[in-house]
């Protein structure tokens, strides 16, 4: 099983690979030097020897007492167990340090490593981690935000609309969103806003729009060890739209018009259940933009994303126009 499991990632992640524009998954990058006051590579989060289990830390060059926090998360259709390297640093990540932010990049186990939802007990540890260890690190943790690409886009929204819950029943499907993964288990894995690029939130209408096809096995079906005409109850149980309630954070959204990947109409569905339910959102969906890539990457888009968690930060920042919605695209 395992055997077939690792033919079938290998043959979906060389397709979607192919399908890209120079940058891999958009979110694969050349190397770049960023410039910081203090870097920490390779931090394991959860104690263990695993790989996967690592995470990259970056604060802002101008030097504080501490700094709110974004977890970037890279893309890969959860094939990968260690991007955290190559995830947006010269774009995403460097916006967020230029604009005072701590950046925390972590790996997490691929649908190769365990099914879902282990992708996302990972990154609740990495969200318990920063509180446990803000004072090593300078994390201001009055305000953690997740943010990522694709499938990163996905982890981040999921960790936003699940943000308070420890377990979840959806349909026949019951799930530990929680885990218990670290040191740290006494701390909150709550959010106070997500950053959504590109990334699948309805796993049951991925046919919402023209997309890629993967053959017989989606990156969905291998994550859930299923097939969504099977057990639809799992599928739901993967989606960031599932969970949306008045409670959510706000949540800032990315996608492309001319996404070849992940169907727009993922973005745009995310953003108008968000407002319906009263969420704080916003959204732009670039007419020329692919999955990823430099017309989703744009300087004001850079600049919409950190206005927006500039604006959630800072309560009655709106009033004042910092958010700048005369850019917003929707």
């Amino acid at each position: 099983m395992r055997k077939t499991l690792i033919s079938v990632c290998m043959l979906c992640l060389t397709a979607v690979a192919m399908a890209q524009p120079a940058g891999g998954f958009g979110g694969v990058q050349q190397q770049i030097k960023l410039e910081t006051s203090q870097e920490w590579k390779d931090i394991n989060y959860v104690g263990d020897d695993q790989t996967y289990h690592t995470c990259d830390i970056y604060l802002p060059k101008e030097q504080k007492d501490s700094y709110p926090v974004v977890i970037h998360i890279y893309g890969s259709a959860w094939f990968n167990n260690n991007g955290k390297g190559m995830a947006d640093l010269g774009t995403i990540v460097k916006s967020l340090l230029d604009a005072g932010y701590a950046v925390v990049c972590p790996n997490h186990r691929s649908s190769i490593d365990a099914p879902w939802p282990a992708q996302i007990n990972d990154i609740r540890a990495v969200i318990r981690f920063v509180r446990g260890e803000a004072k090593t690190y300078k994390f201001d943790t009055s305000f953690i935000a997740t943010s990522g690409f694709s499938s990163g886009g996905h982890l981040a929204s999921i960790a936003a609309t699940t943000s308070g819950m420890k377990t979840a029943t959806v349909g026949s499907v019951t799930l530990d969103l929680e885990g218990n993964l670290g040191k740290y288990t006494d701390q909150l894995s709550t959010v106070n806003a997500a950053c959504d690029w590109s990334g699948p939130v309805d796993l049951t209408a991925m046919d919402c729009g023209e997309h890629m096809t993967m053959g017989e096995n989606s990156p969905e079906d291998v994550l859930l060890r299923s097939k969504l005409s099977k057990e639809p109850d799992k599928y739901l149980s993967l989606s960031a739209t599932q969970y949306i309630s008045s409670n959510t954070p706000p949540i800032i959204i990315f996608h492309g018009d001319k996404d070849g990947v992940v169907p727009n109409c993922q973005g745009k569905k995310f953003y108008e259940l968000l407002k319906a339910a009263g969420v704080k959102t916003e959204a732009t969906f670039p007419a020329e933009g692919n999955h990823g890539g430099p017309e989703m990457y744009t300087p004001e888009n850079l600049k919409k994303m950190v206005c927006f968690l500039n604006c959630v930060r800072e309560s009655n920042c709106c009033n004042k126009g910092c958010c700048q919605k005369q850019f917003v695209e929707v």
